[in-house]
C-alpha cells in the first residue's frame, strides 16, 4: 500500500500530466489526505510540484555510461524526445519555468548529465569545444526539437535524428582516427586533468585550466 507521500506525488503527477488544475484541494482529495499532510511532506503545494517534476525529469536523464559516449549521447537525446512526447504537459512545465538570468534547478540534471557524457568524449579526444559549451548546445537543440515534435499532429522522428546528428557534428570531430588539432588536444588534456588532478596544487590547476581553456578555444 502506498504511503501518504507517494499518494501525493502520484496525485499531483496525474493532475499535471492531464493538464488539470493542480490546487491543494484537488491534490489532497485525489490522494485521500488532508492539507496538513501535504505541508508536512513538501512544505507547500509548489514544493510538491517541484518534487514531482524532479522525479519525472530524473527518470529520463539517468542514462548509465556504456563506454561509448557518443552512443550514450544519442540514446539520451532519443529518451529526452520520447519523454516529451509521452508527457507533453510535464514537459511544458519542465521547460516553461524560465526566469530571466536564473538557471532552472528542476532541469539542471539534464545539463549535468550531458556535461558528464561530453567530458567522457573529451577524454577520448572527440570534442572540438569545451564540455560545458557542448552540453549547452546539445540541450538547446534537444529541447527545441522536442517542443517542435510535440506541436506536430504526427511527430517527424526523422527531423529529430537530423537535428541530433547536426548538433553532434557541431561539437565533436567524428572519429578517433583523425589527427587531433592543438585545440582538440587541449580540450582532451583539460578533461583528463579535471578527472585526475593529483600532483597539482589548486593554484597550478587553476592556471593550467585557464591556459588549456584558451588553447581549446583557439
Amino acid at each position: 500500500m502506498q504511503n501518504a507521500r507517494d499518494r501525493l506525488l502520484l496525485a499531483a503527477a496525474e493532475l499535471l500530466d492531464g493538464g488539470g488544475t493542480v490546487s491543494t484541494r484537488a491534490v489532497c482529495e485525489r490522494a485521500g489526505v488532508q492539507a496538513p499532510t501535504l505541508y508536512h511532506h513538501f512544505g507547500s503545494k509548489q514544493g510538491l510540484i517541484d518534487a514531482v517534476l524532479n522525479h519525472g525529469f530524473t527518470q529520463y536523464v539517468a542514462v548509465e555510461s556504456s563506454g561509448d559516449p557518443l552512443g550514450d549521447l544519442r540514446e539520451g537525446w532519443d529518451r529526452h524526445v520520447r519523454f516529451g512526447l509521452e508527457h507533453p504537459s510535464f514537459y511544458g512545465l519542465l521547460y516553461g519555468r524560465v526566469e530571466p538570468g536564473k538557471p532552472c534547478a528542476v532541469t539542471a540534471p539534464a545539463h549535468a548529465a550531458l556535461r558528464d557524457r561530453f567530458t567522457e568524449a573529451a577524454r577520448d579526444g572527440l570534442l572540438t569545444v569545451p564540455a560545458d559549451d557542448a552540453a549547452e548546445q546539445l540541450l538547446a537543440a534537444n529541447v527545441g526539437v522536442t517542443l517542435t515534435l510535440i506541436s506536430q499532429p504526427e511527430p517527424d522522428f526523422g527531423l529529430s535524428e537530423r537535428v541530433r546528428e547536426a548538433a553532434l557534428a557541431g561539437v565533436v570531430r567524428g572519429t578517433k582516427s583523425k589527427a587531433p588539432t592543438r585545440s582538440n588536444a587541449a580540450l582532451t588534456l583539460r578533461a583528463l586533468v579535471d578527472a585526475d588532478p593529483a600532483g597539482l596544487s589548486p593554484g597550478e590547476r587553476a592556471l593550467l585550466g585557464e591556459l588549456l581553456d584558451r588553447l581549446g578555444q583557439a
